[in-house]
């Protein structure tokens, strides 16, 4: 039922609930039989393919989870590995491998894993643009009856996650579904033009109300766009924050619209083409466009240089996509050093950091590589937690002090948060960074300012830190010793200073 200019005012008023403000770190789990080839090419990161303007750009996505759309392409590298490895094999076939899979499969350790690093939300896949549901729905799909898992994914890793004190939330691919349409998607023009209509309609509509009445999700987090209308899904949305009040709507519910037709034309698709590459040039990544009714903005592997306006999270993957990949090396994994000074710079300016951790198809297990990653982000939320989660922006979200030493700042009460860390890669710091006295020119401070250090990062650094700083004409001065010789940030507490 469509909804009333009434309902829509009602959905634009909602607010963003603090509890998400203040998490800061959520995990994202994509999951998919697409993890049982786990293939899709690592040459180049989603951002550059879009801002190349090919028309067939996506056949080399680097993104696991579209094995089947690349495939549709007889030349792309997934097609090469298919015929090579599963050779007659169809994509369907895949499900049968995934679902033996969950015999090894334990919630209770996922959720455990997840909350260790600190995050506050876990967002699963619930069913992603293959079409194929993580949980038992009563909503037949009349193109492929019984096309979703017997075992109720959803509702156990629901259950796992609150256990552990935390907030759960479904991912459902609201724009694609290639039960519906297949059309091979080689550029933002087809990906509009494979957006279905008319029964998926309906059928995606009382899929989003089923997981809503069962799963009560603190997120709701739609991909690529809706095929209702804006009142139809203004329904949808006020009926959500009726059964959900402190829930969040991600900004990826771009309703049906005639721009739509768009696609269905050359020229239209390569303007849809030119647009979609200017976003991603200019943002690094992916910015998807700002629908009617939302909540949170959703970048995608970008990078903002300063605080933004609305409430936003960066969702990226641990390596150059989502879900797990084989082909994903050592060096395509996000560093250390860059996976941390990720999480600080996006808290520094207000948003929060939606990581994903893609799973093994063949036995529900978490790779190395990505626990390794997670271990990381525990130990430094375990020490640096109190800088990071229920923070602010502060006036400056950050600063470059001398010897190339780079700074973000976050704020809480009357402490100012200062996080910094030297130029250079894990293994190439800049050398005379160490031993040498940063004056941060962003805080003016008085002889009374106490600074401190965050306990449990920088062993031995206290004392030094209270013996030698130095409120001067330019700034704080403080002695670092040689704590910016690793991969994880400084983090010192300001308090009693002074935007300058």
């Amino acid at each position: 039922m469509a909804g009333s200019r009434a309902e829509i005012r009602t959905v634009r008023r909602h607010q963003v609930p603090a509890w998400w403000r203040d998490a800061k770190l959520g995990i994202f789990v994509h999951w998919t039989p697409a993890s049982v080839p786990a293939f899709a090419p690592v040459d180049h990161e989603i951002g550059d393919l879009l801002a190349r303007r090919d028309p067939r750009a996506l056949a080399w996505s680097p993104y696991a989870e579209w094995y089947e759309n690349s495939l549709r392409f007889p030349d792309s590298p997934a097609a090469r590995f298919h015929a090579e490895h599963y050779p007659g094999r169809h994509y369907r076939s895949f499900i049968r491998d995934w679902e033996a899979g969950l015999a090894h499969w334990d919630p209770d350790r996922w959720a455990a894993t997840f909350a260790a690093t600190g995050a506050r939300y876990v967002v699963l896949v619930a069913k992603h643009h293959d079409g194929y549901c993580l949980w038992p729905t009563d909503v037949l799909n009349p193109h492929r009856p019984g096309f979703h898992s017997r075992r109720d994914v959803v509702g156990e890793l629901a259950g796992a996650v609150r256990a552990r004190g935390m907030r759960f939330g479904v991912y459902y691919s609201g724009g694609l579904d290639w039960t519906f349409n297949d059309h091979p998607i080689g550029s933002f023009g087809d990906l509009v033009a494979a957006q279905p209509r008319g029964r998926y309609v309906d059928y995606a509509e009382d899929h989003l109300r089923e997981l809503i009445d069962r799963y009560r999700p603190s997120v709701l987090w739609n991909d690529i766009s809706w095929p209702g209308t804006v009142r139809q899904l203004a329904a949808v949305l006020a009926d959500y924050y009726r059964a959900v009040p402190d829930g969040v709507v991600n900004d990826r519910f771009m309703p049906w619209s005639r721009l739509w037709e768009l696609a269905k034309s050359k020229p239209g698709r390569r303007m849809l083409d030119s647009y979609s590459a200017r976003g991603a040039a200019a943002a690094k990544g992916l910015v998807p466009p700002k629908p009617p009714l939302f909540d949170v903005r959703t970048p995608e592997y970008a990078v903002f240089d300063r605080v933004q306006a609305l409430p936003w999270e960066c969702v990226r993957g641990i390596d150059k996509g989502f879900g797990h990949n084989r082909l994903s090396s050592e060096e395509d994994f996000i560093s250390r050093r860059d996976l941390l000074w990720s999480l600080t710079d996006i808290v520094a300016k207000g948003g929060n950091l939606l990581l994903n951790v893609g799973p093994r198809g063949e036995d529900a297990s978490i790779a190395d590589p990505q626990l390794r990653r997670l271990e990381w982000l525990a130990t430094f939320t375990g020490a640096a937690g109190a800088a990071l989660f229920a923070t602010r922006p502060w006036v400056h979200a950050q600063g470059r002090a001398e010897g190339g030493v780079e700074v973000r700042y976050t704020a809480r009460d009357t402490t100012v948060y200062a996080f910094l860390r030297s130029a250079g890669r894990d293994d190439q710091v800049v050398a005379h960074a160490a031993r040498q006295a940063v004056t941060l020119n962003e805080v003016r401070a008085t002889p009374a300012t106490e600074v401190t250090a965050l306990d449990g990062l920088h062993d031995g650094l206290h004392d030094g830190l209270h013996m030698v700083t130095e409120p001067t004409p330019a700034g704080l001065r403080v002695q670092l010793g040689d704590a910016l010789s690793d991969g994880q940030p400084v983090v010192l507490a300001l308090r009693h200073v002074e935007a300058r």
